[in-house]
């Protein structure tokens, strides 16, 4: 089986360190697929650039795999052969990928091929785990806003306290401070709660 993977080179090397079984044929770019390559590869991991300038059509209905956290399928209006996982700095070498799929069987099928262990979760903003992560980030900068400690201390305390492998300001940094704002402020069309704390360049709102 081979597989393209258009990816940079954190993406490329946390998904390395991932085990896969022999008979697998990585091929990874940091361009998206030509025609030859569209026909010579059995599956399409997409996971760097922007997913609006993608004709999903001309992968023939062959398993295609988006990096897409904020944005559901449905947002899309993808066809039947795409599915979107979270594919941030940190998330691709979690032992469980969280996947939205719209087919089960044929991502099933691949992920089973790659030995590879999936969660099928709901199409929303976030999924699970990195709505979990980005609201805990969100309170993190309402306490600093507050004055309760710095930010390294609350770091330490979360890290220390919850055996957390980042604290949430560490988390803020490595994924990336302006996608944890756009999935706050996703979250937040539908629940005022998760109203981002700060703005997109990270600094602390007071309104």
């Amino acid at each position: 089986m081979r597989i393209f993977i258009n990816a940079n080179e954190s993406q490329q090397e946390e998904i390395s360190l991932k085990p896969a079984d022999t008979g697998i044929d990585f091929h990874f770019s940091r361009e998206l697929p030509n025609t030859e390559e569209l026909n010579n590869h059995d599956a399409f991991f997409l996971l760097e650039g922007e997913n609006e300038q993608i004709d999903f059509n001309q992968f023939r209905f062959k398993p295609v795999i988006i990096n897409a956290v904020s944005k559901r399928l449905s947002d899309y209006q993808l066809p039947k052969n795409v599915a979107r996982i979270n594919g941030w700095p940190g998330f691709l070498q979690r032992t469980i990928w969280e996947i939205a799929v719209p087919e089960k069987d044929l991502f099933k099928s691949l992920f089973q091929k790659l030995n590879w262990e999936i969660l099928v979760v709901k199409d929303e903003p976030g999924m699970v785990t990195a709505r979990v992560v980005c609201m805990i980030i969100n309170e993190a900068f309402y306490a600093l806003k507050e004055n309760v400690s710095t930010k390294e201390e609350i770091d330490l305390a979360m890290k220390l306290g919850t055996n957390y492998p980042f604290g949430p300001f560490e988390w803020a940094g490595k994924i990336g401070i302006e996608k944890v704002f756009d999935l706050l402020s996703a979250l937040s069309e539908h629940d005022n709660r998760c109203k981002p704390s700060f703005n997109r360049a990270g600094e602390i709102s007071f309104a």
